[in-house]
């Protein structure tokens, strides 16, 4: 496994971080983590080298936490660097910092946390870390030893994400990052902004929610010609790796499979380790990703559960997917959206396999959604060309 400095805390961490929002879940029940691969898996993660561990409050409806403090036990938990977060749509008073905090640490089954973060840190979320006096907090914490260092992840535009890192002497921050999204949020030049403070960067949604490890034929075609052979996958983590501001990689794997595999391509990694030629096909790959990606979902499940039952990152990933499909690859896809439902006396919101039919646009999920994305026009979209027959590009207006 590589190493790296991680910011100015002495602290050296693998390439590879684990997060714990995708883990294995049982067949047939998405919401509920497998328990016996989950440990497995998250303990083989740390057998092979990975020594950041990453979960939070809401991941997998609550029970990430628990999960990850029964897998470190037996010795684990001292071999690894642990994070969690602050959830802060639950925060209504200062106390509720320390109610969280007690809670988390009981969940993990320890009695310190190596980093803990204010969770998905955007402009009201920060006003409220202010008006609440949130971080005097955190240093009590920290001093009474129950915390060793002092970070956020973040949700927002840059101008938001300077004025962040520039409020306080921050250890971490973990932002959204992959080969496509260097415009977007905090983006490159928060990236760069960051490191040059000294603080620690880690990297979340490598891969856009699994958009760039399911290329379109055109991009598989780029990859097929280029002088080093890599997976969708190894690409985008490699560009990450590549580049010195980079502290951590985090990666929501579901199977030992894909851990594995990042396992391999991180002990591969190196700072400016990409030749000219590797730069040039990634160019050339968001250049075509840019024609196809309809809806920029990273599927965190934050919208989720729907209140009418409709499995809204399942839709957003099938018309992406119908957009870089064609032929059978297409037919393929029709057939996967017609595994959901279209019923809503059969939906709630524990039922959640709705189609996008059944949205009733009450807009519960638009306040949640990281990316800001007008969940309910673009599933009015998926409905038109899904349910309703009309062409994708004119819907999409695409040319």
């Amino acid at each position: 496994m590589e190493y790296r400095k991680f910011g100015n805390t002495g602290f050296e961490v693998s390439a590879l971080g684990l997060g714990c929002m995708r883990l294995p879940t049982v067949r047939m029940m998405p919401q509920r983590v497998d328990n016996r691969k989950a440990t497995s898996m998250i303990r083989s993660a740390i057998d092979q080298g990975v020594n950041y561990l990453d979960t939070a409050w809401p991941y997998h409806f609550g029970g990430s936490e628990k999960v990850l403090g029964n897998a470190l036990q037996d010795g684990y938990r001292d071999k690894v660097h642990l994070v969690t977060k602050l959830f802060m749509p639950l925060v209504r008073k200062p106390e509720d910092f320390d109610r969280f905090l007690e809670r988390q640490l009981n969940k993990l089954q320890t009695n310190y946390l190596d980093t803990y973060l204010f969770h998905s840190l955007n402009k009201s979320y920060f006003d409220k870390v202010k008006r609440f006096d949130l971080i005097d907090r955190r240093v009590r914490a920290r001093e009474d030893g129950k915390i060793r260092y002092i970070g956020f992840s973040f949700h927002d535009v840059l101008p938001v994400y300077k004025e962040i890192v520039d409020y306080y002497n921050w250890d971490v921050t973990q932002i959204q990052y992959n080969y496509m999204d260097t415009a977007i949020q905090a983006g490159h030049e928060g990236l760069t902004y960051a490191a040059s403070k000294g603080m620690a960067v880690v990297v979340m949604e490598p891969v856009k929610g699994g958009q760039l490890a399911n290329p379109p034929k055109e991009a598989r075609e780029v990859m097929a010609k280029a002088e080093n052979q890599r997976s969708a996958v190894d690409w985008a983590l490699q560009y990450l790796w590549n580049l010195p501001e980079v502290s951590l990689v985090l990666s929501g794997m579901s199977s030992q499979k894909q851990l594995d595999e990042n396992v391999e391509s991180a002990i591969r990694s190196g700072i400016n380790s990409l030749s000219p030629g590797d730069n040039a096909v990634i160019q050339q790959l968001v250049e075509i990703y840019r024609k196809n990606i309809l809806v920029p979902c990273t599927a965190c499940q934050y919208c989720m559960n729907c209140p009418s039952g409709v499995n809204i990152p399942e839709n957003f990933a099938i018309i992406n997917n119908m957009a870089m499909e064609n032929g059978f690859g297409r037919f393929r896809t029709k057939r996967s959206y017609r595994k959901l439902v279209g019923n809503p006396e059969k939906l709630n919101e524990e039922k959640t396999n709705g189609n996008a039919a059944v949205c009733t646009d009450c807009k519960v999920c638009v306040m949640k959604c990281p990316q800001g994305i007008n969940i309910p026009e673009e599933l009015k979209k998926v409905d038109l060309v899904m349910n309703r027959g009309r062409n994708l590009k004119e819907v999409y207006q695409i040319s």
